[in-house]
């Protein structure tokens, strides 16, 4: 049996550049860091004081205003987003077999305000004030509820939390429901809302940020040596998957091609990566089978980059090991170093930046990278500064806390 075509044929994004998915990439090819102090809660005595926040976000036409205010805004990014990619897809609801549409939209962490307010209720006040809804607006799975009771979709519907692995598994999810044949159509990615006093101070108590609050612009440094953690990030990134046949016949744009992704577990540590890499080495050569490609077709990898210091180099030593010499021809660059790490975001903001690349031609540049560590001698980072670049395979990468590896595979669309 040959394998089933899968496109990518609609994109929505909720970030701190905005809503828009070519304003996203073209503020990402400009170099331009979206990492600024946070202003909307106390936090001067915090060791870490700025994020890559939402800023100014309005939910607009795409939500009930009433239930705008009331839910978590991990569900607000969800459904705009997702409404934004069934836009771009010229999707006519009307028209669609809604029972073979499906939403698979994912989050590390939920409802973290709507929990900490909640929370707080029960503290001060009593249980009895506590809200009805606290339960609904914390789970993972109610941006993607809450979305196809909106929009009608009766497929498949869930959440996947693999922490900042959290967006790649949802999309490979996805993905395998067109393949086997019980959806045409999904919605996909991930979205987080983690920038409170308690999301902050979660990761401040594990000192995995950066503390670089005199120049918040230089904070996130993917592979250099100066590095000291990473800079949270939030918001959401939806895909629209679809058959190509279903795709071909509703005469839909097709921006990419999905070719195959996998995922797999370190079993070594909590919140440690395998130094040698080797878990993540596997995962790689999982996807590459998986998509039926060789890997000498791969010149392009957005990394998973966060900025950490064993994490940033036990990435490249598991592409070290499964491309060897190919390697050096393949260019890697790590969007974080401009929006920051959204978590159950992240993947997804990374297939945004991969399709986009597909379409122009065009990297973004992995942003202070000005001093790079010894074990990236022969890759091309794409330091500082955007660079043309005809892609054929390119690699999307997104690890998590709890040892969970994912990668997905992506090339442009060819009848």
């Amino acid at each position: 049996m040959s394998k089933k075509r899968i496109v990518v044929t609609g994109m929505g994004v909720v970030s701190c550049f905005g809503n828009d998915v070519e304003q996203f990439y073209n503020q990402l090819l400009e170099g331009k860091s979206g990492i600024v102090p946070i202003k909307n809660f106390p936090c001067e005595d915090y060791p870490t004081r700025f994020a890559g926040t939402v800023r100014d976000f309005d939910a607009g036409d795409y939500m009930d205003k009433k239930q705008a205010r009331r839910v978590d805004p991990f569900i607000c990014y969800t459904i705009v987003a997702g409404k934004k990619a069934l836009e771009m897809g010229n999707i006519d609801l009307e028209k669609l077999d809604k029972k073979r549409c499906g939403i698979i939209i994912g989050s590390g962490m939920g409802g973290m305000s709507v929990f900490s307010d909640g929370v707080d209720t029960l503290l001060t006040k009593t249980y009895r004030r506590l809200t009805p809804f606290f339960v609904p607006y914390i789970i993972t799975n109610m941006g993607s509820a809450l979305l196809a009771i909106d929009i009608g979709f009766q497929g498949p519907n869930y959440s996947i939390s693999t922490a900042c692995a959290t967006s790649n598994n949802c999309i490979h999810a996805a993905a395998q429901h067109i393949s086997d044949g019980s959806a045409d159509l999904m919605l996909c990615g991930g979205a987080e809302a983690p920038i409170s006093p308690i999301g902050l101070a979660g990761f401040v108590a594990i000192k995995a940020l950066s503390t670089r609050n005199d120049d918040p612009t230089k904070a996130s440094r993917p592979w250099d040596r100066q590095r000291d953690g990473f800079v949270m990030g939030e918001g959401a990134g939806v895909l629209l998957l679809e058959s190509l046949d279903h795709a071909l016949a509703r005469g839909a744009p097709i921006y990419a091609e999905y070719l195959g992704g996998s995922v797999n577990c370190d079993a070594y540590h909590m919140t440690a990566p395998r130094e040698d890499g080797q878990a993540v080495a596997n995962c790689i050569e999982m996807a590459l089978a998986n998509a039926g490609i060789p890997k000498e077709r791969v010149n392009y990898i957005n990394a998973h980059a966060t900025a950490t210091q064993v994490g940033d180099l036990c990435e490249i030593r598991a592409i070290r090991k499964v491309f060897g010499s190919h390697a050096h021809n393949i260019k890697l660059n790590g969007t974080k170093s401009l929006i920051g790490h959204g978590l159950g975001a992240a993947g997804a903001f990374a297939a945004l930046a991969v399709i986009q690349a597909i379409r122009t031609g065009k990297l973004h540049p992995t942003l202070n990278l000005e001093d790079p560590e010894p074990e990236l001698e022969g890759f091309d980072c794409v330091p500082l500064v955007a660079k043309d670049h005809k892609v054929d395979v390119a690699l999307s990468n997104s690890f998590g806390f709890g040892g969970h590896n994912s990668t997905l595979a992506f090339t442009a669309y060819k009848e």
